[in-house]
C-alpha cells in the first residue's frame, strides 16, 4: 500500500508541473501523427464508393503491407495504430488480459498474411468517375512525384515539396516513424545493456566491478558518433534493406556506457542500505536480490535517463542520415530533409526550417518530460 500511495503521490506531482505537461503535449504531437500516418498523408484514397455502387478501400492493403523497404517498422507502427485504441477501450472490461492477448493475436494475422503487392493505379483518376471520394487530408503519399524539385510552400504542398517533388508534410510525418523507432527502441536496449552491466558492477564489486569498469572505460576512449560512422560504413556495405533497424542496433548497442556508469553508482548507493544485507542473511539468491530488490528502487533515475536517451538517439539518427549513413532513401527521415538543403539552404529554407523545428519540438518534449519525472520523483 506505501508503494501504491507513493506512487500515486508521485504520479499527481508529475501532472501538476506545467514542464511535465509540455512535454507530454509536444511527445504527443510527434507520436500520435506518426502512429496515423497512412490516415494522414496518402496518395490512395480512404474510402471510394465507385460508378457501379462498390464500396473500396483502396488504402487498407497497401496499411497492413506497406510498400516500403523499411516494411517491419511501417508494421509495426500500424498495427499500434490499431492496437492501442482497442487496448484502452478494453480497460472497462472484466477479463481485460485474455480480450487484450486474443485481441493482439488476432490483429497480427492480416500483417502477417497479407504481402506487399505493386499498385499501379491513377486514382486521381479514377476518383474523377467515382460517386464518392475520400482522400487523406494530405493527399499525397511519401514517395509519390507530384510536383516540381524544390517547390516552396503553396495550397497544394502546404510545406512544400523535396529535391525530387516529393510532398515535405508527407515525409515529415513518416520520417517522423524513424526518428521516434531509433529514439524509442535503441534507447531500451542501451537501458537493458547498460541496467544489466550497472547492476552486476555495483552488486559484486571488488573483482568484477574492476574488470566491468575498465571495459566500459576503454569503450568511453573511442567518439560515440565516429564509431557510428564507422559501423554505419560497414553495415551499409552488406546491402541490408532495413536501414532503420541498423541505426537502432548500432545507437542502441554504442549509447548504454552513461547507462551503466549511473546504474552502478545508484546500485552501490543501495547496496550498503540494510534491506539488501538481511536479503542475503536470508539467504535469497543474488539474481534475485539484483533484478527484484535493488532494480526497482534505482527505476526512478534510469527512467529519467531514458527519457533524456531517446532525445540523445533522435539527435545521432539524424545526424547519421544528414551524413548520409543513417536512414537510406528512399525512406523519409527528418535529417535526409535537412540533407537536401544543403547546397543552398536560403533557397531551399522549407527543407531546413520544418524538419529543424520537428527536431527541437522532439529534444525539448523528451528533455521536459525527465525534468518533470525528476521533479515528481525526487525524494525531498
Amino acid at each position: 500500500m506505501a508503494s501504491d500511495s507513493l506512487f500515486a503521490i508521485a504520479l499527481k506531482r508529475f501532472f501538476r508541473d506545467p514542464m511535465a505537461i509540455a512535454g507530454i503535449t509536444g511527445a504527443l504531437l510527434l507520436l500520435l501523427p506518426a502512429l496515423y500516418a497512412p490516415f494522414i498523408a496518402n496518395g490512395r484514397p480512404l474510402l471510394m464508393i465507385d460508378g457501379n455502387g462498390a464500396v473500396l478501400l483502396p488504402f487498407l492493403h497497401s496499411f497492413f503491407a506497406p510498400d516500403s523497404s523499411e516494411i517491419l517498422i511501417e508494421r509495426a507502427f500500424n498495427f499500434l495504430a490499431l492496437y492501442i485504441p482497442f487496448f484502452l477501450l478494453t480497460g472497462f472490461l472484466k477479463y481485460r488480459s485474455f480480450f487484450r492477448i486474443a485481441g493482439a493475436l488476432l490483429l497480427l494475422i492480416p500483417f502477417l498474411v497479407i504481402q506487399p503487392r505493386i499498385d499501379k493505379v491513377d486514382y486521381r483518376k479514377r476518383a474523377q468517375t467515382a460517386r464518392c471520394v475520400l482522400f487523406a487530408p494530405i493527399p499525397y503519399g511519401p514517395f509519390e512525384m507530384t510536383a516540381p524539385p524544390f517547390e516552396g510552400p503553396s495550397k497544394r504542398h502546404i510545406l512544400g515539396v523535396d529535391d525530387v517533388g516529393r510532398s515535405v508534410a508527407s515525409r515529415m510525418i513518416y520520417g517522423a516513424r524513424a526518428s521516434l523507432a531509433v529514439g524509442i527502441i535503441a534507447t531500451l536496449i542501451a537501458m537493458v545493456i547498460g541496467s544489466a552491466v550497472g547492476l552486476i558492477a555495483g552488486f559484486y564489486r571488488n573483482t568484477v566491478d574492476l574488470a566491468l569498469m575498465r571495459l566500459v572505460e576503454i569503450l568511453m576512449c573511442f567518439p560515440t558518433f565516429l564509431l557510428l560512422l564507422i559501423l554505419m560504413s560497414i553495415l551499409g556495405d552488406r546491402q541490408f534493406e532495413q536501414s532503420i533497424l541498423i541505426v537502432i542496433a548500432v545507437i542502441g548497442l554504442t549509447g548504454w556506457i552513461g547507462v551503466a556508469f549511473l546504474v552502478r553508482g545508484e546500485t552501490l548507493k543501495q547496496r550498503s542500505l540494510p534491506y539488501v544485507k538481511s536479503c542475503e542473511v536470508s539467504g535469497i539468491p543474488a539474481v534475485k536480490i539484483m533484478f527484484r530488490h535493488l532494480l526497482p528502487n534505482i527505476t526512478g533515475p534510469v527512467l529519467i535517463s531514458f527519457t533524456f536517451g531517446v532525445a540523445g538517439a533522435i539527435l545521432a539518427e539524424s545526424g547519421l542520415s544528414f551524413l548520409g549513413f543513417g536512414v537510406q532513401p528512399p525512406t523519409a527521415s527528418w535529417g535526409g530533409l535537412l540533407r537536401q538543403a544543403f547546397d543552398n539552404p536560403l533557397d531551399y529554407w522549407h527543407l531546413n526550417f520544418f524538419p529543424g523545428v520537428a527536431l527541437f519540438l522532439a529534444v525539448i518534449s523528451c528533455n521536459f518530460l525527465g525534468e518533470g519525472m525528476r521533479r515528481a520523483l525526487d525524494v525531498k
